[in-house]
């Protein structure tokens, strides 16, 4: 499936330096996981449908990490469009993006580096509109250089999260645990519209994810019949979906 963020990474093995991709991949990865084969879970890819939807805007070589969340939301949420960010070159198709007509966007951002009027805490309804989630995909020193660097966002609403739990994202940390993961972020952007399901998935397909990795990081093979896996399942079979093979 080359959905946008596989594009996006295709593009970047284009010009990127062969050290890092060497450092990053020591062992065959599956292409459509980025997972070692023994581990792929290419089969295990959620089917939902949202209303909702996501724009990435990822910053340097995001796209080439295996670890890189923003992967799973494209997996997950079928209109999910994926832009490398750089503070003097910006991909027409991004503002195109924004101003289309069917899409009622956000940028996704705490509230306390935005002015206070344009600070949201709500998914508002707005008629004939389909929410459309800006999301900063990078470390955060570097999501708080796009915020301030990209004049095509100052026009946006910002929608600052207050998510209930300390992240469980476990492959890379940030220096405050109180910082989500990217998909994390997505995930209670997709509640926020009221999209439960597919928050429930993101959310269980992050934790499927997290495991296949950190177990082929260890030799130690996927445990196909954990917690997560099971709730995969079950989210599937209550969207009426084929259930993950395993």
């Amino acid at each position: 499936m080359r959905h946008a963020v596989a594009r996006l990474r295709a593009a970047q093995l284009v010009g990127s330096d062969p050290s890092f991709v060497s450092r990053n991949s020591r062992a065959p990865r599956c292409p459509g996981c980025r997972v070692i084969f023994s581990h792929c879970l290419c089969a295990l890819r959620p089917q939902v449908s949202t209303r909702s939807g996501m724009c990435l805007l990822m910053s340097g070589t995001e796209p080439l990490k295996p670890t890189n969340t923003g992967w799973l939301i494209a997996d997950v949420v079928p209109d999910t469009a994926a832009f490398g960010w750089a503070r003097t070159v910006v991909d027409p198709a991004l503002p195109a993006l924004l101003a289309d007509p069917q899409w009622d966007p956000y940028v996704v951002f705490p509230g306390e580096y935005a002015a206070p009027q344009r600070v949201v805490s709500e998914v508002a309804v707005h008629p004939g509109k389909r929410p459309l989630f800006v999301l900063l995909d990078g470390t955060w020193s570097e999501a708080r250089k796009m915020f301030r660097k990209s004049p095509y966002l100052d026009s946006l609403p910002v929608l600052s999260l207050q998510p209930e739990q300390l992240s469980r994202y476990r492959l890379r940390r940030s220096t405050r645990d109180e910082h989500l993961c990217t998909s994390e972020v997505a995930a209670l952007c997709l509640a926020l519209a009221g999209e439960q399901h597919a928050a429930a998935t993101l959310e269980a397909y992050l934790d499927v994810f997290t495991n296949h990795y950190l177990n082929a990081k260890r030799a130690v093979p996927p445990d196909w019949d954990d917690a997560a896996h099971q709730r995969l399942r079950d989210l599937a079979a209550a969207s009426g979906q084929p259930g993950p093979a395993g």
